[in-house]
């Protein structure tokens, strides 16, 4: 009986031993699963958004322009014209924009790019020159309407730390994000972005891998441009969407402008940016000070006349006839 006894508390602390090796398992598979759900993160998703609008007082050039740049990037938002710079950052978060690029007319002859990160910057002022649309360039490249395209930094956007913060910007805005809406699962043009004379040149080419003269030959990429073009300045960087302190303020390349003075001609040097107006108003104060000199002229030219006259002797006709 006592033997009998022993068999059954032996068995039973078996038994015990087997449940907590199981339990020991369970909680070791538990964990297992739990740190393998860590490890695998869901990929994070690129949601860039821009919103693009524009002030009163743009041309037909201008707005043509607008269009061409909406065709390239497929995941922006347009919105009617605005002249309240303020009001940017409240109508891209309604929007649901993390970006924008608001084309700013002067003058109704001037065109200011800005290039913002909504809502809190940092923001980018540029003044766009040399705008060649579509329409007038007429190349023979194309690309698929709504397609993505690469993006071409020329080396010189590493050298200093405004040209990054410059780089990184036009990534967010120009690069479309895969999936984004209105586009298309394809890549066959590519938007390069050169730094010439420290200022930004765009261009827009068509990526061909074929040659269409010798359809059946080998595979020869090559590129075709498309359009637009133009040619952005940086003037300043501010910290904040559309206001902030002053990060970086163009103070590049040193530029002589010269305005002519009745007595001689002075060189005034400035450097970095210079607004068009000034330009035009050095035109204007040329067309003056020429008008000037020969009004001046015309009068020293009077004055020795009336000096250098020759007095009219006895026998003159006037006298004799008189």
């Amino acid at each position: 009986m006592a033997s009998l006894l022993k068999a059954q508390q032996r068995n039973a602390e078996k038994a015990k031993g087997k449940g907590k090796n199981k339990a020991s398992e369970d909680d070791s598979s538990d964990e297992e699963v739990a740190t393998a759900a860590v490890d695998v993160v869901a990929p994070k998703r690129n949601r860039q958004r821009v919103l693009m609008l524009s002030s009163r007082s743009i041309t037909g050039r201008m707005r043509h322009l607008m269009k061409d740049i909406e065709v390239l990037l497929p995941h922006v938002k347009r919105e009617s014209k605005l002249s309240s710079i303020s009001l940017i950052p409240e109508i891209a978060d309604l929007n649901n924009c993390n970006n924008c690029l608001y084309f700013e007319s002067r003058f109704h002859e001037d065109l200011y790019l800005w290039a913002s990160k909504t809502p809190n910057g940092p923001s980018i002022r540029m003044l766009v020159q040399n705008i060649h649309t579509m329409d007038e360039l007429k190349m023979t490249g194309n690309c698929l309407k709504g397609s993505r395209g690469l993006l071409s930094f020329d080396a010189g956007f590493e050298k200093d730390e405004q040209w990054k913060l410059i780089k990184e910007i036009f990534t967010h805005i120009f690069g479309v994000p895969p999936g984004a809406r209105r586009s298309k699962p394809f890549i066959d043009h590519i938007l390069s972005f050169s730094i010439v004379d420290e200022r930004i040149w765009f261009r827009n080419y068509q990526i061909v891998e074929k040659d269409p003269l010798q359809p059946e030959g080998r595979p020869t990429t090559s590129l075709v441009e498309i359009g637009p073009r133009f040619v952005l300045t940086p003037i300043k960087i501010f910290e904040g969407a559309f206001n902030g302190a002053v990060v970086y303020n163009n103070m590049g390349s040193h530029y002589v402008f010269k305005m002519q003075d009745d007595a001689a001609d002075t060189d005034i040097p400035f450097s970095g940016f210079i607004p068009p107006q000034l330009f035009r108003a050095s035109k204007s104060q040329d067309k003056i000070h020429r008008f000037q000199k020969r009004k001046l002229e015309r009068l020293q030219r009077h004055e020795r006349r009336v000096e250098n006259a020759i007095e009219e002797s006895e026998f003159a006709v006037s006298k004799i006839f008189a």
